[in-house]
Order: C-alpha cells, then sequence, then structure tokens
C-alpha cells in the first residue's frame, strides 16, 4: 500500500477520494450527504475559510484507491491540534488499512510541530472500538440533524416567527446576501465569537478567535467553492449594535442543499427569542430567495439544548450522531 498526498488539481485522484469516502458513508450511514469531486477539490483548494485541508490517498499497488485521510490544523487558534477523517473502502477494511492511516496523520501531526490529533466517528460500536485501540478518548458527541424543506409546516415557522418578532421588538433584522457591507464587519466580529459559548463537553479545545481577516478569508472561501452565503442578522434598533446572526451557504452545484453555518447570539441580547427569531426568518426569506432549496443540514453539540429545542420545533430530524474523540501524542 502506498499513501501520497492528493492534489486538488488531479481530477482523478479527487474522483477516487470521494468514491471510498461515499461509499463507506453509504454503508455506515446511508443518510449522510455525499461528497462531490469538484467539493472535494474545493476543500483542498480552500477549505472553510482559506485554510485548505490536506487529503492522503492509500492505494494498492494496483493502483487502486482504499483509503482517505483528510487532515485540517487550524490556523487561527487551537495552533497545537490537527482533526482527522479516516475512511477506508468497505472492500478493503479488517487491512488495518485505517490503522496506517491514522498512524500516518500522527506523523505529519509531529512533523508540523502539534500534540493533540482530533478524530470524528460514527457511533457505531466498530467505529468507537477503531478510536479506542488507536489510544483516542471520547471528548464530545456531535448531532446532524436535517430539515426537509418540502415537508415543512410553513405555518409553524410562521407563528413562530411573529412570536419571536413579539419578544424581540428592539431588534431589527438585516438579511445579506454575499460579503458583508464593510460598516458590519467589525460588529460581525464579535457576533461570531458568540459561538464559543457553545458547549465544548470535554473537548481540549481553546475559544475560536476571530477577525475582520478571517471573516473576510470565510466568505472567500464559500465563493470560490460555488457557494452563496445568505445572512440574516438582528440589530438593536437604539444602539445599532449586532446582537446575533443566522448564515446559511447554499450549493451552486447542487442548489438543493444548504448548509447552516452558524447561528449564534450575543450574550448580551439574549432573552429575546432572537434565535428563534433568525432561524425562521432565514426559512421565509429562503422560501423566495432559493426556490430549489429542499434540505439543510446543521450541526450542533449534543449538550446544546437550547438550539436543539428550535430545531426540533422546525421539524429538524437526526440523520447522524458523530462521536468527537482526542488523543495527546
Amino acid at each position: 500500500m502506498e499513501i501520497t498526498r492528493l492534489s486538488p488539481d488531479d481530477e482523478a485522484g479527487c474522483i477516487d477520494a470521494v468514491a471510498v469516502q461515499n461509499a463507506g458513508t453509504k454503508l455506515d450511514c446511508p443518510e449522510m450527504l455525499d461528497q462531490t469531486p469538484r467539493g472535494f477539490a474545493n476543500m483542498l483548494r480552500y477549505g472553510w475559510d482559506m485554510n485548505p485541508e490536506q487529503a492522503y490517498l492509500a492505494r494498492e499497488s494496483d493502483g487502486t484507491a482504499i483509503g482517505l485521510l483528510v487532515l485540517g490544523a487550524p490556523a487561527y487558534d487551537n495552533l497545537n491540534q490537527v482533526w482527522i477523517d479516516v475512511h477506508v473502502h468497505p472492500d478493503h477494511r479488517g487491512r488495518e488499512v485505517g490503522s496506517a492511516l491514522v498512524e500516518y496523520a500522527e506523523r505529519l501531526t509531529r512533523e508540523l510541530g502539534r500534540n493533540v490529533v482530533g478524530f470524528g466517528g460514527y457511533d457505531l460500536p466498530k467505529a468507537d472500538a477503531f478510536a479506542r485501540r488507536h489510544g483516542f478518548e471520547q471528548k464530545a458527541i456531535e448531532v446532524n440533524r436535517r430539515q426537509d424543506l418540502d415537508g415543512l409546516d410553513w405555518s409553524v415557522v410562521q407563528r413562530l416567527y411573529d412570536a419571536a418578532v413579539a419578544r424581540s421588538s428592539a431588534y431589527e433584522l438585516v438579511r445579506v446576501t454575499g460579503p458583508l457591507p464593510d460598516e458590519l464587519l467589525d460588529g460581525m466580529v464579535a457576533v461570531t465569537e458568540s459561538i464559543n459559548d457553545a458547549p465544548k463537553d470535554d473537548l481540549d479545545m481553546e475559544d475560536d478567535v476571530y477577525s475582520p481577516e478571517r471573516l473576510r478569508a470565510y466568505e472567500q472561501a464559500q465563493l470560490k467553492s460555488d457557494r452563496t452565503i445568505h445572512r440574516v442578522i438582528a440589530r438593536e434598533k437604539a444602539s445599532g449594535e449586532l446582537a446575533g446572526h443566522s448564515t446559511i451557504t447554499v450549493e451552486r452545484e447542487r442548489p438543493h442543499i444548504g448548509i447552516q453555518n452558524d447561528t449564534a447570539v450575543s450574550r448580551d441580547h439574549r432573552g429575546h427569542r432572537l434565535g428563534a427569531l433568525l432561524k425562521s426568518a432565514m426559512l421565509l426569506w429562503l422560501r423566495d430567495e432559493e426556490p430549489a432549496l429542499g434540505l439543510i443540514d446543521t450541526w450542533n453539540a449534543e449538550s446544546n439544548d437550547h438550539m436543539i429545542s428550535i430545531n426540533e420545533q422546525l421539524n429538524y430530524r437526526i440523520i447522524a450522531r458523530i462521536l468527537a474523540y482526542q488523543k495527546t501524542l
């Protein structure tokens, strides 16, 4: 077996990588969204915020792709860590391919001067046994939920919105498609940092660090990856202070798919139903703005009861539970 780094310009390699990943997903969690070669290549070019991830493909001697390692190294915070995903084609499991990829990842981590490896796996007995066998400790549970817009009762959305409006009369909503106007940028840094109040459970992680430059890098990466950014922002009328936001990106390659990138409310503005206001207002807006949109996926810590309660009112259902592990080298 040979492990080599994959270039985003290697079209055939990206096709092979996605085939490995999707074959495993189809077996382990059939409802998870498939990856596309184009989307995978863009991840290697731009990442989430112009900090691209790395991918390494494991091949047999005849060139058959049998395993995939994806490694992300934070560039703004948590500089002692890397996070990895390991995929092995179902036809080649039980042959220590995954173990070889984990060992390769640990070597890369040391070469980067880092000492903590994070790893995510489906909540399945075999996946958990694999992680623990390699010395990883479970630290948190992340849940992927999906909203089916075709089956959504819009009267529920409207009632949630109306009730939230009644509780938040001191605020107004600003809707932005694409990059933020310059005059909102500094205020959005503080709002985005509110995500640090979300539960981390037992993860050994520093707070995320944001800046105007990082927000612009996020916008650049999403747009270069051919995703449209939609934001709904709550602003206090009296002070003009930004109080919260909800952000969804829509793929142009697959415009029926939306991803909830973030929903957060600043600590000083909680207690006014702004989370419900932002989420419901976004849905009502996108119904007209993105008529092809059919589903929205979101991720939350399983312990994030407040946001989950809003999602459940909006007909989200669980697609997958991901166990988050960490290991100190």
